[in-house]
């Protein structure tokens, strides 16, 4: 990184890396804190589409951390601001949640129960067998399919859960038709919130804790990127991969951001 041009924007898995559950990690808040100091634009990015921004701002803020909503970025605003780029004003049926419906309603869109130019597919607790078999009907019927992101499972406090690669993949089966998925590692995500913070690829690095998510997305939205050890991936898993990351750290407290800024 040092032969390299200076780290002018940064951004930032959200679980894994700044926090586990509800719970912060090791050096989340003086990272953040560090970033206000430096003057530095930052963005907190998440596959969960569950929540909103401003829902996402206020659980960050009762673990420590000083995150205001227009620094985090979801995978339903990802999927808002495609689905406006590709038809604008259009009409969706959406399996999800408030995080969702309030990113297309922002965008112009219309939630609708027929008819639909998308079904758009987010994560739920509240998958229901009637909801998926009208999202199939519709389908079948010539609606183009969405879903936020690929996520086959989720963590909660009681184990693993399915998320919304896994009921993607059920609809799937059902009708033959495959999703476009706009979240991560879709490149698409991470090129949308480096729009979304005026930022170039060549001068934001990417911190995550996911190989094959976070680190493929970024090297392909071309930036820099660090895996951190502190959520998801070991470090006897990264050569398992074909492509590496630009640096790899216990976690973000190992992270100078003098020397990123640098260059």
């Amino acid at each position: 990184m040092a032969e390299q041009s200076p780290i002018t924007h940064v951004l930032l898995d959200m679980d894994g890396v700044l926090v586990h559950e509800h719970e912060p990690l090791q050096g989340a808040a003086a990272f953040i804190d560090a970033l206000y100091e430096r003057q530095m634009p930052f963005m907190v990015l998440t596959n969960n589409s569950i929540y909103t921004p401003r829902d996402l701002s206020a659980r960050l803020g009762r673990s420590g951390l000083n995150v205001p909503e227009k620094r985090i970025w979801t995978s339903a605003l990802a999927t808002a601001r495609f689905l406006d780029d590709q038809r604008p004003n259009g009409t969706a049926h959406v399996l999800g949640e408030a995080g969702l419906t309030t990113a297309l309603h922002e965008a112009g869109y219309i939630m609708v129960e027929t008819d639909p130019d998308y079904v758009v597919l987010g994560e739920t607790r509240n998958y229901s067998f009637n909801a998926i078999t009208q999202a199939i009907q519709l389908i079948n019927d010539g609606a183009r399919f969405i879903a936020t992101n690929p996520d086959a499972s989720g963590p909660s406090p009681t184990g693993m859960l399915p998320a919304t690669g896994a009921v993607a993949a059920l609809i799937t089966k059902a009708t033959g038709v495959d999703p476009y998925f706009v979240g991560k590692p879709n490149p698409l995500m991470m090129r949308s919130a480096l729009n979304a913070m005026d930022a170039h690829s060549e001068n934001t690095l990417m911190v995550g804790d996911r190989m094959d998510t976070d680190i493929v997305s970024g090297l392909e939205a071309g930036m820099r990127t660090v895996l951190v050890l502190s959520g998801s991936t070991k470090r006897s898993e990264v050569d398992r991969f074909p492509f590496r990351p630009g640096r790899v750290v216990d976690s973000i407290a190992a992270l100078d951001l003098a020397t990123l800024s640098a260059g």
